[in-house]
């Protein structure tokens, strides 16, 4: 039985990225590479994977990636920082998330790995959100 993405209730389901600035990214990539042992990926980003608790064949993955201070993918947000939230149902959360007067700054954008949409926090943090294809 197919699910209709109208019962599933929206919400943040875990972390699915944790990107920040720094001031020379390849330096610190590959200091973590050969101190830490992060594998980085073609994106620039390394890659956390572990399987869906309540759903143990579902894979999912939680994103690290440094971007080059200054970078205009933060932007409106002045902070150095930036979480990525797994979601479920983004249509419905971003329905719930207007009617409740959050900033969302752009439409919902389809990926063939999952759709995201950004918003402003009250302390003026832009927040990634993805809902996994």
């Amino acid at each position: 039985m197919e699910n209709n993405s109208n019962e599933i209730t929206p919400k943040v389901t875990g972390i699915g990225g944790i990107f920040f600035f720094l001031d020379n990214p390849k330096e610190t990539k590959d200091w973590y590479a050969k101190n830490l042992g992060l594998e980085i990926n073609e994106w620039g980003s390394a890659s956390f994977e572990s399987r869906n608790l309540g759903n143990p064949d579902q894979i999912e993955s939680t994103q690290w990636c440094p971007f080059k201070k200054g970078d205009e993918y933060f932007s409106p947000s002045k902070k150095d920082f930036m979480v990525n939230y797994r979601v479920q149902n983004i249509e419905g959360l971003v329905t719930q998330l207007k009617a409740n007067g959050v900033t969302v700054l752009d439409d919902i954008e389809t990926y063939d790995y999952g759709k995201f949409v950004h918003i402003m926090d009250t302390e003026g943090n832009k927040i990634e959100l993805w809902e996994p294809a």
